[in-house]
């Protein structure tokens, strides 16, 4: 897909769910990885081409594994004329160095939100915009029905309440396939990170890959039963 055929789903994320309106100051987080630069790529499109008037800027939270590792996404963004900040943290030294964690994606993940939401209300942006596609909305609900015992998942819209930011997610329609081939054309940053390809979520996606050679379209499938639970009674409080 190129960029204009991507942004039909892409928009149709926004309408259904209400993510972006007039007036909204909404910061692209932004970790130098296919799927944020591709989120950046497409905000920046729809800003150009749609009614829809908001501020737009890039953020990203710099762990502090490499010395100017973003300066390719700097350069993208004064290509794509956008506001972006690099918030410097010592967040790898914490996890790996001090706590030593075995399992640092969690932990990481907070620490990382944390930085972001306090940059953004510092700021005065309103809404976050993540990149999560819908090949991570299934591999979450997947993560959360296999160890934790439950049915949850991602949501495309929902507020944080200790920071006041809406946290958005418009690439929910998109799968990682689309994703990557935009990505293609994009200065995406090599992770450095230690756990990268070694943690459950990724376990997850070698699973679904390995199903979906017998079953067809099963990202889809699930990701049409997550979207659309009132279709399906799965559980019927009246049966005994």
């Amino acid at each position: 897909m190129n960029i204009q055929q991507l942004l039909s789903p892409f928009r149709r994320a926004i309408n259904d769910y209400g993510l972006i309106e007039n007036g909204d100051k909404i910061a692209v987080g932004v970790s130098g990885g296919k799927d944020s630069l591709a989120l950046l790529t497409l905000m920046r499109t729809y800003q150009r081409y749609f009614d829809c008037k908001f501020d737009l800027m890039a953020i990203t939270i710099d762990m502090g594994f490499q010395k100017n590792a973003f300066e390719p996404v700097k350069k993208y963004c004064d290509d794509l004329e956008i506001e972006y900040k690099i918030v410097k943290t010592d967040i790898a030294e914490i996890i790996f160095d001090v706590r030593k964690e075995k399992n640092p994606c969690s932990l990481c993940a907070k620490m990382r939100r944390g930085a972001l939401n306090s940059e953004i209300t510092a700021q005065g942006y309103n809404k976050l915009a993540l990149g999560h596609h819908l090949d991570d909305i299934v591999e979450t609900f997947m993560l959360s029905l296999f160890y934790e015992g439950r049915l949850s998942t991602m949501q495309p819209k929902s507020f944080m309440s200790r920071s006041g930011v809406t946290l958005i997610r418009p690439m929910i329609y998109l799968s990682e396939k689309d994703v990557s081939g935009l990505a293609k054309t994009l200065p995406v940053v090599n992770n450095p990170c230690p756990a990268n390809k070694h943690t459950e979520r990724e376990n997850m996606k070698l699973l679904l890959a390995d199903l979906s050679e017998k079953y067809p379209d099963l990202n889809q499938k699930f990701a049409n039963a997550i979207m659309h639970p009132e279709r399906y009674n799965l559980w019927d409080d009246k049966t005994q």
